[in-house]
């Protein structure tokens, strides 16, 4: 098998991953759509500020919720973190075409995903102070659908974050050029796919 036909079929399982990883995602938003039907089983609750932008502060006499400021959403901060990071990734094929290297762009952008991971982490444990937990007391499934979607989104983010680092160091090596970076190619593919499917998840949960 000649090296580009060896290409062309390792991106056509990326592409059947991500179709499959896509009707994974769907599944689980309908089955949301249809929990969500059943109102004898189904929690409202607004989503805390670990999902909003909204600027808060709690007067400590009181329950009232003023403006002013205060805690800035976690979850909307790794969504800009994760834009970010797939906006830069655009810009490696136009440097190894100048014969330029690539690592630092690489190196920020993985950096950039585990920024994602931890304001993920602290999301988690906002929605845990306010209350929503995915199992256990006080749980419903509102909730455990909430940690279940977002969860399983970073477990796939994961993927991501590795082939970042093996893609790091290969820059760091300067084994990547214009003529040679599928490895490269395909993590990009693979994180704008992530990119593109959190903010089709951000935007259903805060506003479905």
């Amino acid at each position: 098998m000649d090296i580009a036909l060896r290409n062309t079929v390792k991106k056509q399982l990326l592409w059947v991953s991500l179709v499959s990883i896509s009707m994974f995602f769907a599944s689980m938003l309908s089955a949301f759509i249809v929990e969500k039907a059943d109102v004898a089983n189904w929690k409202d609750f607004i989503l805390p500020v670990a999902f909003t932008f909204d600027l808060i502060v709690t007067s400590p006499s009181s329950d009232w919720v003023i403006g002013g400021s205060g805690i800035v959403g976690y979850f909307l901060i790794s969504t800009a973190i994760i834009i970010l990071s797939s906006f830069l990734l655009f810009f490696i094929k136009p440097l190894l075409k100048k014969g330029k290297s690539v690592f630092s762009l690489v190196f920020i952008v993985l950096i950039l995903g585990i920024l994602f991971s931890y304001f993920q982490i602290k999301g988690w444990q906002q929605l845990t102070i306010d209350g929503i937990y995915l199992t256990g007391d006080g749980s419903n499934v509102a909730g455990s659908f909430l940690y279940i979607l977002t969860l399983t989104h970073l477990l796939h983010l994961f993927g991501g974050l590795v082939g970042l680092c093996i893609s790091t160091i290969k820059s760091k090596q300067n084994l990547y050029s214009i003529n040679n970076y599928l490895g490269l190619e395909l993590t990009s593919i693979y994180w704008h796919f992530l990119t593109i499917l959190w903010i089709i998840l951000f935007t259903f949960l805060k506003f479905y």
